[in-house]
Order: structure tokens, then C-alpha cells, then sequence
């Protein structure tokens, strides 16, 4: 991709467990629920239309290129799809332009395309920006280092270019960048974890975590594909199964719990039962939903053509 542009840090940062207290965790933990459940019931017709396996490798990409801690990609990903939905909604509710509807049929939604096709490799930039000040575990990417590396990737902008596509992004997420990731609910569950099951080796299974959440994350479509297909059980699911499956693929407590669920099956199956049904006490989702995740992600890890099963 490109050559470094930040340099690493003094010291290397790592995820310390078991620090945090009971109160502190708990507080936490209602937190990530309530926020969870309240996402799921305001959901748009557009939820995940930008988590496209293309799009988020992509931001996986220039995380990793900048140095940035995995959680500012998660969550720059969080940014893009709210930020995307606003600003489409926005362009097509406006007015449409004096003159537009003598045009031909679709021109104004053809000429807003066109202009935004233009401007998104910039905004997904702007996303990871915004996201690398919100961490606290990364480097802050400021405008001069934004355009040498937009630049050495073929992308000739001025500093204003940039700030003002920041900017835009900020304006159309009403400046409201907190936004929970996927990530954030590994970490804060496996904290919990740890605290309610001290035998279990929660800093053995967070890194291995990284790789499966990154993993569900590029495989999303076949893996929720899958889930979906138990749900009916292996029936063709008809539109009104995929517009009530949004809830599924949007609920990050189901998939932060079942991240962990492959993680502990791949590094400690005998424990495997055991952190299921604690997962399920934490999260409130039955030990049942959360195996049925676990055993597709396997599936698919596997490449396997039946589905896992667990004796």
C-alpha cells in the first residue's frame, strides 16, 4: 500500500485485564446493553449497506498502515455507515435543482452518485481520521500526515481538501462521534468474563478474538447468510425473514459474545460449554443462539461443507 507514515510508539500498548472494578464493570456493561437495544430498535432500511466485505477491508488497510489500534477501524466503520445514511438521505430529500425535472429520468440521482463517487475515497479517510482522535491507544492523525499518505496513494489533495471533508463528516454526524464497535464489546465481555470466571484466560483469548471479529467481520454476508439459513431452518428465507434478520446482524452483544464463544472453542474446547452459558448469563442471550453463531463462524474458519457440531 504505502510507506509508514507514523512512527510506532515508545511503549507498546496492551490490554490489561482484571484492573477494572466491580461497580466500574458493571456500569459498563448496562451501558453497552441499553445503547445495543436501542440501536437495534431504531434501525434504518440502510443498516450494513456500508459494511461491505470491499469497504471494510479497505479501512482495515489504512488502520494498519497508520499504526492505528484496531478498535479506531471498527470504529471508523461505525462512523461511515451512520455518516453515509445521513448524507444520502439528506442529498434526496432536499429539493431537487431547478431545471433538474426537465432532465432526464434519474439525472439528479445519477449526478449526486457521480459527484459522491468522487468525494468517497476522501470521506472513508475522514472517517479513520476522526476515529484515530476519538482512541486512546493511538496516534492522532493530523492534516499534514493525512495528505502525504493520500497522496503516495494516488489521491491529490490540498490540506483544505481534507479538513473540509472532515469537517463535512462531522457535520452530518452532528458532531456525535461516540458510536460502540464490535470490538468495544469483546473487550468490556471478556473484562467481565475474567472477573466472574478468574480461571478463564481471557489475556490468551483477546488476541485471538482480533482475528475471529476481523474475520466475521470480512465474511459478514456468508456467515450471517448461514445464521440465517438455521433460523429457517434451511428453508429459502422470504424478504420479510431478511427484514426481521436485520436485528441479528446488527446486535453486537450477540456477536461480541460469540467472537469470544470461537475464540475459547478454538484455544480451550473444554472450557468451551463453560464460557457459553457465563456469556449467556452476562449478555442475556440464550447459551442456544450464541453456539449457533459460534458453530457457523467455525464453519466457515474451517471451510467446512456440513455444518460443526458440538458433542
Amino acid at each position: 500500500m504505502a510507506k509508514r507514515f507514523l512512527s510506532s510508539p515508545r511503549h507498546k500498548i496492551s490490554y490489561k485485564f482484571r484492573e477494572a472494578s466491580f461497580d466500574l464493570l458493571t456500569d459498563f456493561l448496562i451501558n453497552l446493553n441499553k445503547r445495543n437495544k436501542d440501536n437495534i430498535q431504531s434501525l434504518s432500511e440502510c443498516s450494513g449497506t456500508f459494511k461491505k466485505k470491499k469497504l471494510m477491508e479497505y479501512i482495515f488497510l489504512i488502520t494498519k498502515e497508520m499504526r492505528l489500534d484496531p478498535l479506531a477501524g471498527y470504529h471508523a466503520i461505525e462512523l461511515l455507515q451512520r455518516f453515509m445514511v445521513k448524507h444520502l438521505t439528506d442529498l434526496f430529500t432536499t429539493p431537487t435543482p431547478q431545471g433538474a425535472a426537465a432532465d432526464p429520468p434519474r439525472s439528479y440521482e445519477g449526478a449526486v452518485f457521480d459527484k459522491l463517487k468522487e468525494k468517497f475515497p476522501l470521506i472513508i479517510f475522514s472517517c479513520v481520521q476522526l476515529a484515530s482522535k476519538m482512541s486512546l491507544h493511538s496516534h492522532m492523525i493530523d492534516t499534514s500526515t493525512a495528505v502525504r499518505f493520500l497522496h503516495s496513494v494516488g489521491l491529490s489533495v490540498s490540506k483544505k481538501a481534507v479538513l473540509d471533508s472532515e469537517l463535512l463528516v462531522l457535520k452530518g454526524l452532528e458532531f456525535r462521534l461516540n458510536s460502540p464497535n464490535p470490538l468495544t464489546y469483546v473487550e468490556i465481555l471478556l473484562e467481565v468474563l475474567g472477573h466472574n470466571e478468574p480461571s478463564t484466560p481471557v489475556d490468551r483469548l483477546y488476541p485471538l478474538c482480533h482475528h475471529v471479529l476481523q474475520f466475521v467481520s470480512l465474511q459478514r454476508t456468508a456467515i450471517y447468510d448461514s445464521l440465517l439459513a438455521i433460523t429457517v431452518q434451511w428453508g429459502s428465507p422470504s424478504t420479510e425473514h431478511r427484514e426481521k434478520f436485520v436485528t441479528v446482524t446488527e446486535d453486537y452483544m450477540l456477536l461480541g459474545g460469540s467472537v469470544i464463544a470461537v475464540a475459547t472453542f478454538i484455544l480451550y474446547v473444554r472450557k468451551y460449554e463453560q464460557v457459553v452459558e457465563e456469556l449467556s448469563h452476562i449478555t442475556g442471550i440464550s447459551p442456544k443462539s450464541i453456539r449457533d453463531f459460534a458453530c457457523v463462524t467455525l464453519k466457515h474458519i474451517v471451510g467446512a461443507s456440513s455444518p460443526v457440531t458440538f458433542t
